[in-house]
């Protein structure tokens, strides 16, 4: 007959077993809640917990694709996959704190290991909530848009002007006009160049200036005319805009307009961010953040169109024709827009696209380091989330669509305040003004921080669409000292609402 203790030796060990079956299975059904369970300062960014190697599971993948970057070998590699999961009534915040890390460590990545890398350490998905978004694209079949512009910067433009004109209903006109001395386009070019943008699901129409002496100033003036010919019984909006206007979300900029009456007289923009530019060409809207103009208003502006041209031949703009034009023949004023962005601001912008900030429009995209239509690609997956922000742990912040961000001095601790923007960006000054340049529009700001010391930024320089996925890959260049580059990889996907596998820990401020 066995003891009494080697029957309490079996018990206990059959409810042990028995509890760590029941982990593993609750644990397969349910990661993001397992991960609950253990004290996040158990594990901490290198896959340790208690100051030894806990061993993940390992994946394969193949990532020929870095060739095509300039990435220097050998280089240091990490990746994530997000699951995003539309959620009801949620709004988007200016900084999202999640309670885990963004990335396993890194793993030093040969040339040789592109076409086959095997990490060790494959963390499950993180989830991330985001407001809910359409599925298919809105309806903007009472707006149109016109651009004054030569077929060549049009073809350089077009593949971010179908970001967000594609299947819109939205109609697009565009007065091509000759290139510097160059010739006149032709109507067989017109067309061609028509026909491949509709052939993209755009609903564009070229056509040629008013008169064949008109100066680009002029042209882009006569868009006002253009564009209410052109107009259907359902418009009720006209946009005039830059060839390098960049608008992220076209339902976020119809809900804006959405806010006022198309039939009273409306004239909606933005000043220019640098206070220098405001003084040197008015309270005016400045074409390149969009210039919107009411029904009501676009009526009135038709009918003197002819007097305002000849009133208006030493204007320096067009957009300065529109305001003068309004200015000289109504009482209409301008409703100014923040969330409209000029861009008049020149040197590094990581402050302004890292500011948390919903922007309805970016312009001087071209030229610059800015690859848009890539940068907003993910919208596709999570809808209104370009870059928008989430603080992964204690030291990281996602801009999305932008940059990862790395604080190593603690600049957490110390009291880094993300509600203010980062003043990375040189303007204008005008001297013995209260204004130091950009005061009007971009505070509360705080001061630049010394990259790779106080922080270290990874900048998104790829964006693709991969098996129903968007891949983001950011980088850190490495150092002539023999530190080597970094690349951070994402991957995006939507997680069906009715497979939902729970709550990942998240706040917003």
């Amino acid at each position: 007959m066995p003891s009494r203790k080697s029957v309490v030796t079996v018990a206990c060990f059959v409810i042990l077993s028995a509890l760590v079956l029941s982990v593993r299975q609750f644990g397969k059904a349910r990661p993001d809640l397992l991960g609950k369970l253990i004290p996040s300062t158990a594990i901490n960014n290198a896959g340790e917990k208690g100051g030894k190697k806990v061993a993940g599971h390992s994946c394969s993948r193949d990532v020929s694709w870095l060739a095509d970057l300039d990435i220097k070998y050998p280089v240091k590699y990490a990746e994530r996959k997000i699951l995003v999961r539309p959620k009801s009534g949620l709004k988007r915040k200016s900084l999202t704190k999640i309670d885990k890390t963004l990335f396993p460590r890194v793993k030093e990545l040969d040339e040789d290991d592109a076409s086959h890398l095997e990490l060790r350490d494959c963390k499950p998905p993180i989830i991330l909530d985001v407001p809910v978004y359409p599925k298919t694209p809105v309806d903007a079949s009472n707006m149109i848009f016109g651009i004054a512009t030569t077929l060549e910067r049009l073809e350089d433009s077009r593949h971010h002007i179908a970001r967000w004109l594609v299947h819109t209903r939205a109609k697009l006109l565009v007065v091509a006009i000759k290139p510097g001395d160059g010739d006149a386009p032709t109507s067989e070019q017109m067309e061609a160049k028509q026909s491949v943008m509709r052939d993209q699901g755009m609903d564009i129409t070229l056509v040629a200036p008013l008169s064949e002496e008109e100066s680009f100033t002029e042209s882009y003036f006569s868009l006002v005319k253009v564009m209410y010919t052109h107009r259907a019984n359902e418009t009720t909006w006209f946009a005039v805009m830059d060839d390098d206007t960049f608008f992220p979300s076209m339902q976020s900029l119809l809900a804006m307009l959405k806010r006022y009456d198309p039939n009273e007289q409306y004239w909606i923009g933005a000043i220019s961010e640098s206070w220098w530019s405001v003084g040197r060409y008015g309270m005016m809207a400045f074409g390149g953040a969009g210039i919107f103009l009411s029904r009501a208003l676009t009526a009135v502006l038709d009918e003197v169109y002819e007097t305002c041209t000849k009133e208006m031949h030493k204007a320096a703009g067009g957009d300065e024709r529109i305001m003068r034009c309004i200015n000289g023949h109504t009482e209409t004023k301008l409703t100014n827009e923040p969330a409209l962005h000029q861009m008049d601001i020149s040197g590094d912008l990581s402050g302004v696209y890292e500011s948390g900030r919903i922007p309805l429009s970016l312009h001087h995209w071209k030229g610059r380091d800015y690859p848009v239509d890539l940068m907003n690609l993910v919208s596709d997956i999570c809808g209104d989330c370009f870059l928008q922000r989430w603080q992964f742990g204690k030291d990281t912040v996602l801009t999305n669509g932008f940059s990862i961000a790395e604080y190593p001095e603690g600049e957490f601790a110390n009291g880094l305040d993300f509600s203010k923007a980062e003043m990375t960006w040189d303007s204008r000054t005008i001297e013995e003004s209260v204004n130091p340049g950009t005061a009007h529009s971009m505070s509360p700001s705080r001061p630049r921080l010394e990259l790779d010391k106080q922080k270290i930024q990874y900048r998104l320089v790829e964006s693709a669409a991969v098996d129903g996925s968007v891949r983001q890959t950011y980088v850190h260049r490495g150092r002539e000292d023999g530190v080597m580059d970094t690349v951070l990889v994402l991957y995006w996907k939507r997680e069906d609402q009715q497979g939902s596998v729970g709550g990942n820990g998240t706040s917003a401020i």
